[in-house]
């Protein structure tokens, strides 16, 4: 007797389980965690799941986190359907954040309704600036996008530091923080004592216009073609090339527009840590939505609920807030082996009798 592995392909209806199979496989699996911290797992997941979504503060909360990962779920999206592997998004997204410091202090002069579409404009025009290299790397010199994205987002962390301990630094202060925006760049709230601000709206036109784009438009197409089979796409009369080009700024430009948020709707000024991770998190959300933007939205709601529950389930149990970080790692692992496994199927065989 013996297992044999056959490459037999899931049936069409299984992939849209895939990410709640992994979701429900990660919370099996981190409940040992839980409970080598000394918690009860379902009392755990209670609070990480439920209690967030009983308080008002807490959805709140949710909707404030899931604001920059709709942006990086997109862009990372945006990307990988093309074929095109960008890690780079929270380097870009650093991108973003530098140029709406320095437009919020210029364009100060100016009406809301002018300074604030000029500050994304000015975010999203930086985070392509910031991808334009790997991706002119990858489609001229065939340099692996994957190291040199990667490698771009510690580099931007150094360009950071030094804004903010130099030039940047806050004359008033004395802090390592740029000077405070001006009040006409600063994004409004659209809910009274709460810090949901209007860049969730942006968020959602632009996962709307990235659905639009990947579903209906010719570059979506493309983009499908080149990311399915780069070979096959070129035989059919598409420059993967500058697909790939377009995918990878177009994504950077995404990633960008949440630094512009993060800095007018939160922080209000530019500081080193002003991301705790949202481009690495945008990342585990593209792959949970399968790539669907229209996922990427259920995804993003999702890790926005685990941010909040970690926190939550740290005050009320005393584990480790870093649990929802665990579970996040856990559940991208996962659903990436889901993934892969959808494709195999292992039966039990036989082996014969020998005289």
């Amino acid at each position: 007797m013996g297992l044999k592995i056959e490459r037999v392909p899931a049936p069409v209806w299984v992939r849209p389980l895939i990410p709640i199979i992994a979701v429900v496989v990660t919370f099996i699996l981190t409940a040992v965690l839980v409970v080598w911290a000394g918690a009860n797992p379902l009392e755990a997941y209670y609070h990480f799941l439920i209690a967030p979504l009983s308080s008002r503060m807490s959805v709140l909360e949710i909707l404030v986190k899931a604001t920059p990962l709709l942006l990086t779920g997109a862009a990372v999206t945006f990307a990988f359907s093309s074929g095109y592997w960008n890690i780079g998004a929270e380097g870009q997204l650093y991108a973003g954040a530098v140029a709406a410091a320095w437009l919020g202090t210029l364009l100060g002069g100016l009406p809301s309704f002018a300074a604030i579409p000029l500050m994304i404009v000015g975010g999203f025009a930086a985070g392509m600036l910031w991808a334009l290299t790997p991706a002119l790397l990858r489609v001229k010199l065939s340099v692996d996008e994957v190291v040199t994205t990667l490698l771009l987002n510690t580099v931007v962390l150094f360009v950071i530091s030094f804004l903010l301990n130099g030039p940047w630094r806050d004359p008033v202060s004395g802090w390592p923080q740029s000077p405070q925006i001006a009040e006409s760049t600063v994004f409004f709230k659209l809910i009274p004592r709460s810090r949901v601000h209007v860049g969730l709206i942006v968020a959602a036109i632009t996962l709307i216009v990235v659905w639009f784009i990947m579903s209906r438009a010719a570059l979506g197409l493309r983009m499908r073609a080149a990311g399915l089979g780069q070979n096959a796409a070129r035989f059919a009369g598409v420059n993967v090339e500058r697909t790939m080009l377009a995918a990878a700024l177009i994504s950077g430009g995404i990633a960008g527009i949440a630094g512009v948020g993060e800095v007018a709707g939160i922080h209000f000024h530019l500081i080193e840590g002003i991301s705790p991770g949202y481009g690495y998190t945008g990342i585990i959300i593209a792959t949970l939505s399968g790539l669907d933007p229209l996922g990427v939205a259920l995804a993003a709601l999702f890790i926005g609920l685990i941010d909040t529950g970690a926190q939550t389930v740290s005050r009320a149990l005393g584990v480790p807030a870093y649990l929802g970080d665990v579970v996040q790692a856990a559940l991208l692992l996962t659903t990436l082996g889901m993934f892969v496994l959808q494709n195999y199927r292992v039966t039990l065989v036989r082996g014969e009798k020998r005289a």
